[in-house]
């Protein structure tokens, strides 16, 4: 039996000679629902976003170590160009890892509403008793009764929400279980994130109503030598996906955008 590994999803334009912007996606692992983002960050980016396999249950460990090979593999066809991480979520958890298993790759990290307060919620962390006790097809079916705890409705679209939706549906509940234990795990230490050399960017959503995203980032930014707070007010927890949120132009409002080497001037 042949395991499904993780891949790259690439763009229907690739851009060697710009900076690689990798996005590790939340907890649905589909990298789909970068979309709204894609447009504006293909101005100045290669992207390229992580896709898990739905049956994936692999740990931390293993996970960051497969998405710095993936990053690697890109470096091959077009070396010395930065490369920027993006984590949202799920994803930002997964940020740090790759960052601590491989800091030297990266040129600057980007961490959006990272879901590194999970185990400080007791209702989080008891939600996996809660989902392992529920019937598969109940889990699917009540996955909008989530959204409002997701997204600020009102800023989606509703083709947005929908791609929301399918998103959510596709994670089974074994994997859903699976990742909810890896994000109840999850510990930063104060020590590791003192280490980080890299500028890093921490975005938070002002109306998350899953996580306690504001005062989250301004902790991690409390132990980060060289940070950039940036709060979103009225944005909800997959802040992404709203219309109004634009990452390039607030990477750009932040002077978080290097100039292009010359590598990205060929």
């Amino acid at each position: 039996m042949v395991t499904e590994l993780p891949v790259f999803l690439t763009p229907k334009n690739l851009r060697p000679h710009l900076p690689l912007f990798v996005f590790l996606p939340g907890l649905d692992g589909t990298g789909q629902l970068l979309r709204t983002q894609t447009d504006g960050l293909e101005v100045g980016f290669d992207v390229r976003c992580l896709a898990i396999p739905p049956n994936d249950q692999t740990s931390w460990e293993r996970l960051a170590a497969q998405v710095v090979e993936l990053i690697k593999t890109e470096l091959k066809k077009t070396s010395d160009r930065p490369v920027y991480l993006c984590g949202e979520s799920f994803g930002g958890c997964l940020a740090l890892k790759v960052l601590a298993h491989q800091p030297s790759l990266f040129q600057r990290v980007i961490l959006v509403n990272p879901a590194s307060a999970f185990r400080y919620n007791p209702l989080l962390v008891c939600s996996h008793s809660l989902v392992s006790l529920v019937p598969e097809s109940i889990i699917h079916r009540s996955a909008a009764w989530l959204c409002p705890f997701l997204i600020q409705a009102g800023r989606v679209s509703i083709e947005d929400r929908h791609a929301l939706l399918q998103a959510v549906h596709s994670v089974p509940k074994k994997t859903l279980l699976w990742r909810l234990s890896l994000l109840s795990e999850f510990v930063w230490q104060e020590e590791q994130l003192q280490q980080i050399k890299q500028p890093v960017l921490l975005v938070a959503g002002g109306a998350d109503q899953l996580l306690p995203s504001v005062s989250e980032v301004y902790r991690i930014a409390n132990h980060i030598p060289t940070q950039k707070v940036v709060v979103l007010s009225h944005s909800g927890h997959a802040c992404l996906l709203e219309k109004e949120v634009n990452l390039y132009q607030i990477m750009q409002d932040h002077h978080f955008i290097e100039e292009l080497s010359a590598v990205g001037q060929h």
